[in-house]
């Protein structure tokens, strides 16, 4: 347990800390992110402002800036601070907290900051709920998981729950800049950071992870006697154990590499499928990007052989977004083998190309009158909508007439496969239209 009563120490202060820890904000305006909560006018950010902080539980995943940001309320409303990990402490260290928070409540505000509060079991997060409620602390619970499932309702229902975002590439670069700016350890040595892109992508996000693999890698480089560091792609690959790796996620690699994964999946080659799908993610390719490929691949490759197949490619990309990596890879996974494994047909992919080919270089063929809309008198007169047959008024809901133009009447662009639900889809259409045989 740590505890904090006023000011925090300064983290600065101590050369053996790591530079995440060194360059912890110590002022809303050094807090990088998380606009949504605490730009200008931001609801978070008018509650810190005003004093007036409720118990509150920030949601988001490692390196978003919890931790830095529950120290920063604390910080900012001069109130006391105590910071629990669940991991470690048990009811002894919550109640022992609550304690000293009632003896001290009427001279100065109390905080407790419980990291991974997700992991408190039911009976540690009931010792919270009396003090919460009466106001003798402010609860502030860090949690990766949704907390819907994680913490208990009397105490979620006592909160107000906060979702912080992972960090963008933006973000995670003004981190990058203010480090070595800022940092007493980095700020008067001549440091060239290259690939920097490299480093927010193996970061993943995480703001933590970003700085302690810089700090690795110049560690791995070391200076050249002259004071100067120049670290890269080689030095960060090594920090964060990654072996080099040729996909190259903007040039021939990229492109060689999707292409393989898609013609492999299309091929019905579920092995290859995730062996290609492994050389991406490992290479640092956007799983987005992967999963807006299957969508495409789903409706182009597979179809009506397999309707579901652009269903579950589409909740993948839903899915992707949510989780993020590395949980992602799991649901590309099962997204790129089923989708490798299902029936194939491209009918409805040529269909299209067809008809588009019609309609850009053929005349532009009239609408039938019988099909045309007749909001008017005068349209009726002229014979709009004239000999129209409900389809809903016959047998099996089916009617024999045109639907296409006149010169084009005869064209058959959709002909469906012989392969999954597309041969049940043929065999119907054959039944219904018995002179178009597909």
């Amino acid at each position: 347990m740590d505890l904090f009563d006023g000011d925090m120490p300064d983290p600065r202060a101590h050369d053996d800390a790591p530079l995440a820890e060194r360059v912890r904000p110590r002022t809303l305006g050094e807090f990088i992110g998380q606009d949504h909560l605490l730009g200008q006018g931001k609801p978070l950010r008018i509650l810190i402002e005003r004093d007036q902080v409720p118990s509150m539980i920030l949601w988001g995943p490692p390196g978003s800036g919890k931790t830095t940001l529950a120290r920063l309320i604390a910080r900012h409303t001069h109130a006391s601070f105590a910071q629990l990990s669940a991991v470690a402490a048990g009811v002894k260290d919550v109640r022992a907290v609550l304690e000293r928070s009632a003896a001290n409540r009427h001279r100065q505000r109390s905080i407790l900051f419980i990291d991974e509060i997700h992991r408190f079991n039911k009976a540690q997060q009931d010792a919270l709920l009396h003090s919460v409620e009466e106001g003798v602390i402010t609860l502030i619970g860090a949690t990766t998981e949704n907390p819907s499932f994680e913490v208990i309702s009397p105490l979620l229902s006592r909160c107000r729950v906060y979702v912080l975002q992972p960090l963008g590439a933006d973000h995670l670069r003004a981190i990058l800049d203010h480090a070595l700016n800022t940092d007493a350890q980095l700020a008067g040595r001549e440091v060239t950071v290259n690939d920097r892109d490299r480093l927010i992508l193996l970061s993943g996000g995480d703001a933590r992870m970003l700085l302690n693999g810089l700090e690795t890698a110049l560690r791995i480089a070391g200076d050249a006697g002259d004071g100067e560091i120049t670290v890269g792609r080689k030095e960060f690959d090594e920090a964060f154990q990654r072996k080099l790796n040729r996909y190259d996620d903007g040039g021939e690699e990229h492109f060689n590499t999707i292409s393989a994964f898609i013609k492999s999946i299309r091929g019905s080659d579920p092995d290859a499928a995730v062996y290609w799908l492994a050389r991406m993610l490992d290479g640092g390719e956007d799983p987005k990007f992967v999963a807006r490929r299957l969508i495409v691949l789903a409706s182009e490759d597979i179809g009506n052989a397999d309707p579901y197949g652009i269903t579950l490619a589409v909740s993948t990309f839903t899915a992707v977004d949510y989780v993020g990596m590395p949980e992602a890879r799991i649901i590309l996974s099962q997204c790129a083998t089923y989708l490798a494994s299902a029936p194939k047909s491209n009918a409805s992919y040529v269909a299209i190309s067809e008809a588009m080919e019609d309609a850009q270089k053929g005349a532009d063929a009239p609408v039938p009158l019988h099909l045309r809309n007749a909001p008017t008198g005068l349209m009726k007169e002229l014979g709009y909508g004239s000999d129209y047959r409900y389809a809903h008024d016959f047998d099996g809901h089916i009617v024999n007439q045109q639907y296409l133009p006149d010169a084009l009447k005869d064209k058959r662009y959709y002909r469906p496969s012989d392969n999954g639900r597309e041969k049940d889809i043929r065999e119907r259409l054959n039944r219904w239209w018995p002179e178009r045989r597909r």
